[in-house]
């Protein structure tokens, strides 16, 4: 089913669900092997066929897109003004905003811009019981109330239907370059990191790759990517005090600076493509664990090194399972963030949720009490 409207996907989901029938929910299925399998159901569901701009107020900063509407159409449509939803979300070029908001995904620049729960300033969703529920609105400071929408954020489909998002826009800088500097160590390139991020001139993205990462972009050794943007004169003075302080930096402008980024974000779909037995993990950590995460991977890894986001990129799923209870003993918060569809099944992709997961299936219960949609969804555990 691929129902055109808001209204359309609401009473769809309330007639399938009054017949006690379960339900896949999909966008683009771009993410298809992201998080846990889920289910088989009865009917499967895409909102792909929701593509109209409901409304764009460029003067303030402001767009309500329909789920379906893909990343690249409305970043296309933003350029024309100069604007942007800086997401950066892997598999860009075919996913949804409903996909991207519901899986919770960003890429390099969340250092600067955070991620969905950071631009998404209001939602209509549909609910099991054939509703349209808004939450938020279209202005940029909204403090009235419970934001429903935010539940919406990272929960894979689980709950509801994401139909429509509100974004707060920003501005394109009026220039941006990026800068590669190369290093024999890791300690090395995170003590450059430490010294940039105590500096004035704060970077868009800051990445450290590691020597397989890198030379799988054809480069050499550990790379500490810095991206920085701002009128010409920021710029030019990030290029004159990095360049004075790292002299083997490469500078990186325009399309090849693009193409590099483009490179970044899109690791994780080239990777699955290579290895179709491979797996994605992602451990979150504080800055100064960086270093421990990245030097436990023995396969390609980049760590988003400004905001404490790591990713290891296995040839084997078994591999990946390896490392996820390595990194349950040290305590750090990871998953199996990708997975084949033959083996997702018997990993176990989320092993230590927290203390608040008793909370979520709370609100799950309560969203969907006789378990609908997307069973096994959330990494298998709900």
């Amino acid at each position: 089913m691929q129902p055109q409207s808001p209204r359309e996907l609401a009473d769809t989901l309330g007639s399938v669900a009054q017949r006690n029938q379960t339900i896949t929910l999909v966008g683009a299925a771009s993410k298809r092997l992201m998080a846990g399998p889920v289910e088989p159901s009865d009917v499967t569901i895409s909102t792909a066929g929701m593509t109209q701009v409901l409304q764009y107020e460029p003067r303030d900063l402001t767009i309500s897109v329909e789920a379906g509407l893909p990343y690249t159409k409305l970043a296309r449509l933003l350029a024309k003004n100069h604007q942007m939803v800086p997401l950066d979300p892997p598999f860009s070029d075919t996913a949804t905003i409903g996909g991207i908001v519901a899986s919770n995904t960003s890429g390099p620049r969340r250092r600067l811009y955070g991620t969905a729960r950071d631009l998404v300033i209001g939602m209509t969703f549909a609910t099991l019981e054939g509703k349209l529920v808004q939450s938020g609105g279209m202005v940029v400071k909204n403090v009235a109330g419970l934001d429903m929408g935010k539940l919406m954020i990272g929960s894979f489909g689980t709950l509801a239907a994401i139909a429509v998002v509100n974004f707060k826009l920003l501005p394109m800088p009026a220039a941006n370059a990026t800068f590669v500097i190369p290093f024999r160590l890791l300690v090395d390139a995170l003590a450059t990191r430490d010294q940039i991020l105590k500096g004035v001139l704060q970077p868009a993205a800051i990445d450290v790759l590691n020597p397989i990462a890198t030379g799988q972009l054809n480069r050499k050794g550990y790379i500490l990517a810095v991206e920085t943007g701002g009128s010409k004169a920021v710029v030019e003075r990030s290029t004159r005090e990095l360049v004075a302080a790292f002299p083997r930096t490469l500078k990186l402008e325009g399309v090849e600076g693009e193409r590099f980024w483009g490179q970044v974000q899109n690791y994780t779909a080239h990777h699955l493509d290579r290895f179709p037995h491979g797996a994605v993990v992602r451990a979150s950590c504080t800055l100064s664990q960086v270093k421990d995460v990245m030097t436990s991977f023995d396969t390609a890894a980049i760590g988003r090194a400004g905001s404490g986001v790591c990713y290891g990129y296995f040839n084997r799923a078994d591999a990946a399972a390896r490392w996820i209870r390595m990194a349950t003993d040290h305590g750090w918060k990871a998953v199996i963030e990708f997975a084949p569809d033959d083996t997702r099944s018997n990993l176990e992709l989320w092993p230590a949720p927290g203390a608040d997961f008793e909370m979520m299936k709370k609100v799950k219960r309560m969203f969907d009490p006789g378990n609908l949609l997307n069973r096994g969804r959330l990494y298998r555990l709900i």
